[in-house]
This record gives structure tokens, sequence and C-alpha cells, in this order.
């Protein structure tokens, strides 16, 4: 029988929404709930007064960073979390599964558990179903959650049927270690978007004897649609007669959703996380306190809240003390966004008893993803029925300036917005790389010369080389031409092939080299002199079978869409290609982004300021050798004191989620980087 006693009091038809209630050892919850995440004991610069005062009911700590600190005899000498914390409502611990899957280099997983190295002392310390049960006794949390192996939600059904199974005998582990204890348990369905493995372990967590089951491998790489698909599907297949928990999740939409497809509790850092980046939820719509529209305004942060936030201060003094990266900014603002997350759940639930969910939801959904609806960044347009060209995940946009870019769709990324795709290809690559006097032979160099062309996208830095190429031959005698060898990496054609398409809008693309590299994988210039050879596939798998680049183009998706190619270990792997011979390569690349210049420096490549283009003031050169930058043509100068200055102050000085060791790493190679030795 559950320890929960949890009764359902309403469900609406039409939808799974439901409202109910259950019993835990520190008082009455009535769901839907949403648990603010008070990590190690705290949920970041609130009080348990503030956390009262905004709504909160139910609080979420992390089993893993109270196991390393304060440690279970802290808890067992302090009665538990609640009198440590005086905190007298209900406690969730997770098991510490997530961090088996956000620490995948710091720990060794086998079938006992997973090994961690400790981020406080660098003792090892083991996870595993009975310890963790264990030290969630110590906490003395109302509800224990089974340990699990969570993986990427896109991981493929092999990965995922193994995990799934290992979470399925480390359940069973998990209720055995619980014992004869009042707490309750939960387990957890695993099997990433794989509807069968979904149902599997749906399937077989119902035969044990679990007070409440999670859903969880969700928020972690799939799409909102299908996130809403996965979790309808789970909850299909769950009993009616427990609690379901969607784990980590998430926006006000997602809640939404999740509640109309029948969930009844949630947990996720966002609330807190986007005040400490100054963003507030409300009625109209997700605002930026960053922004300057806010600095005079009087205006409450929502006329609609009664929080302590809007009663007593202004848009215009949140707004400085943003800007001012002052701490009560980060208080004011989660205890608004808390009190929006909880005042939404409620008003949830309020309708579910009243009969009137659906109603309500098709009003609220809106509202949720409005985005600053009184002060738009763009003055809103008369919008036009035009059929727009499109092709598998990519789009034709074309921008108020009259020209054409490729736009994926899923992203909502641009390739080339502000200035004409030849425009920037030419200014960033062509002429910055000086490549039309690095086509002629010279006293140290007559050998091949060799680019890359990473992210061919719709040609248009390909085809900047081809015209670069025919200009400059048109113009010299071909007796003093170095062989030019141009390889395109790309892992889909969809956008050349649609640009293709729709020629007309794309003025480079009138000339037979895309479409024979489309067609063949090779065009040939008649001169012999120039080969352009496309790799289709993964970068990271072809890369190494193509001759070392003295040029690198480099210009996949951003490291928000595709963050691998983004990453300390690829630009290692390609530094380390590069240097297997004599050759000084050079990368160009649009990005100047704080976290694409750490992991460029990481890698060991020296870095120089390139030159702006459109809206970005400054875009990045690497360099393979220290002297690259010295033999350059242009001579640009290394980043230096100033660069590290502002990376030392800066608020995204490492890439989120790493340990405080991982931190501390990339903290030693930046500051010893021989690029900052004067530094």
């Amino acid at each position: 029988m559950s320890r929960l006693n949890f009764k359902i009091e309403r469900e609406n038809e039409f939808s799974k929404a439901r409202a109910a209630k259950f019993q835990t050892l520190h008082g009455e919850i009535k769901t839907p709930i949403f648990m603010p995440v008070g990590t190690r004991a705290t949920v970041k610069g609130l009080t348990v007064g503030s956390l009262k005062e905004a709504g909160t009911r139910m609080l979420l700590a992390n089993t893993y960073h109270l196991l390393l600190r304060p440690g279970p005899e802290v808890f067992k000498k302090s009665g538990g979390i609640h009198r440590f914390m005086n905190w007298d409502g209900p406690v969730l611990t997770d098991s510490g599964g997530f961090q088996i899957f956000s620490l995948p280099h710091s720990r060794e997983l086998n079938e006992v558990g997973a090994r961690f190295q400790s981020y406080v002392d660098k003792s090892f310390c083991l996870l595993s179903p009975e310890s963790s049960i264990e030290m969630q006794k110590a906490i003395g949390s109302d509800i224990m959650m089974a340990l699990d192996q969570c993986i990427p939600s896109t991981a493929p059904f092999e990965q995922a049927k193994a995990a799934m199974e290992l979470t399925h005998r480390w359940a069973d582990r998990s209720l055995r270690a619980r014992g004869d204890s009042p707490q309750a348990i939960f387990g957890i369905v695993q099997g990433a978007c794989h509807p069968d493995l979904r149902k599997q372990s749906a399937e077989f967590l119902k035969t044990l004897p679990f007070d409440g089951m999670a859903i969880g491998g969700l928020a972690v790489g799939e799409t909102p649609n299908e996130r809403y698909q996965f979790t309808e599907l789970v909850t299909e297949h769950l009993p009616k007669n427990l609690p379901r928990y969607l784990m980590g999740v998430g926006t006000p939409i997602d809640i939404l959703e999740a509640i109309h497809r029948g969930v009844d509790m949630f947990d996720c850092i966002i609330p807190s996380q986007l005040a400490h980046r100054g963003v507030a939820f409300t009625s109209h719509g997700k605002l930026q306190f960053r922004r300057s529209i806010h600095k005079f305004s009087q205006e409450p942060i929502d006329a609609q809240c009664t929080c302590q936030s809007c009663l007593n201060y202004t848009r215009s003094y949140i707004h400085h003390l943003v800007k001012s990266d002052e701490p009560l900014a980060w208080f004011l603002l989660t205890c608004h966004n808390l009190s929006f997350y909880h005042r939404l759940v409620t008003e949830i639930r309020e309708s579910i008893l009243k009969g009137c969910f659906l109603t309500y939801y098709e009003n609220i959904r809106p509202v949720l993803v409005r985005t600053d609806e009184d002060n738009p960044r763009v003055p809103p347009k008369r919008a036009k029925i035009s059929r727009i060209p499109k092709l598998g995940d990519y789009e034709i946009h074309t921008s108020s300036k009259g020209f054409s870019s490729i736009r994926q769709i899923s992203s909502g990324e641009i390739m080339h917005s502000v200035i004409s795709p030849s425009e920037e290809a030419n200014k960033l690559y062509i002429e910055q790389s000086h490549l039309a006097s690095r086509l002629l032979k010279s006293k140290t160099n007559s050998g091949d010369l060799v680019i890359w062309d990473v992210g061919l996208g719709a040609a248009s830095n390909a085809m900047a080389v081809v015209n670069c190429f025919e200009k400059v031959i048109s113009e010299k005698d071909e007796k003093v031409f170095r062989p030019l060898k141009l390889v395109s990496f790309e892992c889909d054609l969809d956008p050349l092939t649609l640009a293709c398409k729709n020629a007309g809008n794309f003025p480079h693309l009138r000339h037979s080299a895309p479409y024979q590299i489309l067609e063949n994988g090779r065009w040939e210039h008649s001169s012999k002199l120039f080969s352009w050879e496309l790799l289709k596939g993964d970068f990271l798998s072809l890369f190494l079978t193509a001759r070392v680049p003295e040029l690198i183009f480099y210009d996949p998706f951003s490291y928000k869409a595709n963050s691998t190619l983004w990453s300390t270990e690829t630009f290692s792997k390609i530094i380390a290609h590069c240097l297997s011979t004599d050759i000084s390569a050079e990368l160009y690349t649009y990005s100047s982004s704080t976290a694409v210049r750490v992991s460029l420096l990481c890698a060991g490549f020296y870095l120089a300021e390139g030159v702006g283009t459109g809206p970005k003031a400054d875009t990045t050169i690497a360099f393979t050798k220290s002297n690259g930058a010295f033999s350059h043509p242009s001579s640009p100068i290394l980043l230096g004191n100033e660069w590290l200055s502002r990376w030392r102050r800066s608020e995204a000085q490492f890439p989120a989620g790493l340990s405080i060791e991982e931190r501390a790493k990339i903290e030693k190679l930046i500051e010893n980087h021989p690029q900052f030795l004067n530094y």
C-alpha cells in the first residue's frame, strides 16, 4: 500500500489533467505542484520565509551534493534536513542519477553504481542504489527517488535499452534498501525517445511497490513536441492511483502541457536561474531587465502580481540592480518568478476542480509564450501572405534589405542573417585570409593550398573561394598558381539543394560548380589547378581523412545549436591533426563569443581579433603555431590583457554545468596559455 495515500479529487473531460492530494510525513500536498530546487538545502539566495511567502509548499534537494557536503553525519546529528534548514514542509530528494548523466568525464559507471571524484576534497565516493537510499534516509526527505541512469533523450536504441534495464535493476535494489522506512519512494521511467522502451519501462515499474512514478530522461535534448509526445505516452501506461512526477521540467508552457497530459509534480531551476540572468516571467511575457527600455519605467514587474517584489519595487529599480550585478536583483526576481510559478499551478488546480481546465488551457497558452509584448525588440510588421520555399528542416529567409539566406526551422537560426551571404563570406574569409595572394607561388610556399570549408550550408563560402580563384586566374599566368584543394564538410545537403532550386534568390549559385557538387561530390576547374571535394557526413568522423589544411573556414551552426563542434575536445582534435605536419594552419570563424574563444585557447590555438561583419564588432582568427600571427599578411594582434581582464570578469567564463574541478582546469589553461604569459 502506498505511504502517500494519494487521492484524485477531480479529472476533466477531454483532458488527462487532474487535481489530487497526498499525505507526506510533513503535511498534505495538493497537486498539481511545482517544487523549487534547493540543491544544497537552500534555494539560492532565498530564506525559508521568502519561500513560504512566494507560495512554496514543497522543496527538492540533491542527494549527490548533500552527500559531499555537509555529509550524512551532519544530517544525522541535526535530525534531518527539516531541522537543519528550518523548513517544516515536505521535501523530495533526487537520487543523484542526473549527476551520473551530467558529469560523464568525472565518474566510472558499472553495475554496482557510479564512482565519483568529489569536487570538495578530491576523494572518491560510490553512489549506488544502496548508498543513495542510505543518504536519503539520513537527509530525512518525505519522498526519495530510486537511483537511475539518465542518458540523452536522443540516445540510440541500444544505448537507451541498456540504460533502462540498468535503471530497472537499480530500482529493485533501491526498494530493498528502503526497507521499512516510513519515507515514500518513487521509481523512474526511462527509455529516451523510443516509444517501445518507454512503454516497457512503465509496465515493469508498475509491478514494483513504489509510492509514485517519475518520468526521467526528458528535457535533455529532445524538442518540446517530442517532450509532450513522450510525456503523454508514459502517463497512459502509469497507474492512475499514484502521483506522477516529470523530473527537471520546466518552463511555464512545459508545465501546462504536461498537466494536460496527466502529470502532477514538477521541479526545475529555471525560475531562479533566469532570475540570476535578469529575467522575469510576467503576464506581459518574459522580461529581460538588462534592456534599457526598463531604465525609467515606474511600473511594477507585473501589475497583475501581488508578490512583495511587485508591490514594493519598480522596473527602473530592478533594471538598476540587474545592471549593477547586485545580489538583491537575484533575490527579488527569484521571489517573483517563484510566485508566478506557484500562482500558475494554483490557478490550474482551481480550473480542474471547477471543471473548466480546457477553457483555462486555451486562454493561458498564448500568455505563457509571450516575450515582452509591451516592448518588442523589433516593431511588429504587417504579415505578408506568401509561400516560403522549404526543404526538410530549412526554408528561404528574405531580409528587409532584399538578399536571401537559409533558415533552419527547428532552431530558428539564419545563415548570414544581417549582410548578404556573399558579402560576409568575402569579408570574413576571402579578404581576411588574403586568399588572392596565397593562390600565387612564393619563395616560401609553392605547394598545394588546402582549404577546409567546415559547414558547406548553401555554399556561400565555397563559392567565394571559386569566384576569387577565377578572378585571379583571369589576371595572372597559370604558371604562377599554386594548386588549390577545397574540401567542404557537410552532414545535411538540404540547405544547398534548396538554394540551388531557388537560384534566383542566390546570385552566388549561378555557376556549374555547386550543381556538380550535389550530383557528383566533386568539381574541377578547367585549368586543373583547382579541385573542390565534398565530404558528406559527420565532420568529426571525416576530417582525419582529409589533407592538413593551410586555411580553415569554420562556419557550422552556432554554439547554441551545435555545441559539439565548438568544444575544446573538437578543437583539440583539429589542432593535433594540423600539427602532424610542418604547416602552420589558420582558422577563421564568425564567432567571437567568450565560450568559443575559451574552447580554442584550451585546445592550444593562439587567437587574434578578426574583422567585424554586419552586427559583429569582431570575429576570431586562430593560429596553430605561436608565430602564426606574425607571419600573417595583416599581422593581426593576438588577444592580450584587455581580453583576459574581460574574461576574468565575465559571467560566461565557463560553459554551463561544469564541476568545480573542470572550471579550475579551464582557468589554469587560460591563465597559463603562452599567449598570456606577459599578463
